[in-house]
């Protein structure tokens, strides 16, 4: 079974806004065995919209559009997929007294053109849109569905986990589809693959392997298909198990469990021990990922982003004279920063950064792209120089997840 994904917004088409209905349905559609065969943002124009539709229709036995049933002129969805289906609009009374109750808990009028919204037409199933004032809608026609949410993510949320996706469950035999995610750290994509070229080319045919890098990690997603969810479920795990025992040291764990933030912070609750950052180059990156975790306040104590030299001297303690003799961008300067935090904060852990960014390497003679990563654990202090080159998101990307990798190792070491 295959669905289309139509998103309806100049906002969308001038990068107002980011696209993020379509990745919530298509992730949405994906766990019950519905598959995404494309995804189209397009004008809030009647041309556009009729013809993206036919094109849809004819990909797919299932479209699923957002966007343009507001009440005002630049509104266009309903009233086009009037013509396209050679409808009528009638007034839905139930549809109607749902604004006016909606209106009434906030005091406010319900006008003419509120009632506008009311208005389906005559062919469609009308889907009560309980969080807000425009309706959805559900076609069939020709064997294919046609169903039309709100862009307001909140309200199409709200309609496609109550309304649309039991709809779907109940009105087709859909298969499973099932994905597991394997986490690896610090091994780059391509000698990644040459390292387990045996175990993808001896795969099942049902399993297919993807890689998916970012900075400074590749995330390994097998995806399956089939009838049997619980054989599925088996043939996979066995798949990832046997991965497992290829690469266990770059492997961090899997994806929608935990990510290696979290795994750190349940080593940390577990040992009774605390961390805290000194951050330059990462400005603070780092501390923002581990405090993402829920609960990291029992074991997060604090971070310092010691941008300027200034505040690495002043706050941190660092000697001018380390700073001038090895440079700001040095893996003394680095160690000199986790053990002052740590003793500042006086925590069992600490992880410091410092390095070049970019795009400029300031007073520094570093090229752009190293760094220096230390890393202070109750008996020493572990500093390492690393080139991550450009641009400057990527430097900081892969900073903050190298140093993350680093601090796990090294509890680790203690557990």
């Amino acid at each position: 079974m295959q669905a289309e994904i139509i998103t309806i917004g100049d906002e969308i088409l001038i990068g107002q806004i980011l696209d993020t209905n379509s990745k919530w349905i298509a992730k949405e559609l994906n766990k019950i065995g519905i598959t995404v065969y494309q995804i189209t943002s397009i004008q809030d124009n009647k041309e556009h919209i009729l013809k993206a539709l036919k094109e849809a229709q004819n990909n797919a036995d299932i479209v699923i559009i957002t966007g343009g049933l507001g009440p005002t002129n630049d509104d266009i969805t309903k009233y086009t997929l009037t013509e396209y289906f050679e409808d009528t609009l009638v007034l839905n009374n139930e549809i109607v007294e749902h604004i006016k109750t909606l209106f009434a808990k906030i005091n406010y009028p319900f006008t003419e053109i509120n009632k506008n919204q009311a208005l389906m037409p005559k062919s469609c199933i009308p889907l009560k849109n309980e969080l807000g004032t425009a309706a959805g809608m559900w076609f069939e026609n020709k064997n294919k569905v046609v169903i039309v949410m709100p862009g307001v993510p909140y309200e199409m949320r709200g309609l496609m986990t109550k309304k649309v996706l039991p709809k779907l469950k109940k009105t087709y035999k859909l298969k499973f589809i099932l994905h597991k995610t394997i986490q690896t750290y610090g091994m780059g994509e391509s000698v990644l693959a040459e390292k387990i070229e045996s175990w993808e080319n001896n795969l099942p045919s049902f399993i297919k392997l993807a890689y998916l890098p970012s900075f400074g990690k590749v995330r390994l997603r097998l995806s399956a298909k089939g009838n049997n969810k619980q054989e599925l479920e088996d043939k996979v795990n066995n798949e990832a198990k046997k991965l497992l025992k290829i690469i266990p040291e770059i492997i961090s764990g899997f994806e929608d469990s935990e990510t290696i933030e979290a795994q750190i912070g349940n080593l940390l609750t577990k040992n009774k021990q605390t961390i805290a950052t000194a951050e330059s180059c990462t400005g603070g990156n780092i501390a923002h990922k581990i405090t993402l975790v829920p609960g990291s306040s029992a074991y997060f104590i604090g971070s310092m982003v010691s941008y300027n030299v200034a505040i690495k001297i002043n706050e941190l303690n660092i000697d001018k004279r380390l700073i001038e003799k090895h440079s700001v961008v040095s893996a003394e300067v680095a160690s000199a920063m986790a053990k002052s935090i740590q003793h500042k904060f006086k925590t069992d852990y600490a992880i410091a950064t410092t390095g070049n960014a970019g795009p400029t390497t300031d007073t520094t003679d570093k090229t752009v792209g190293t760094v220096f990563i230390a890393v202070a654990t109750p008996n020493n202090i572990i500093t390492k120089e690393f080139y991550f080159g450009k641009p400057r998101e990527k430097v900081i990307e892969r900073t903050t997840n190298k140093a993350l990798e680093m601090l796990k190792k090294e509890i680790l070491k203690k557990d």
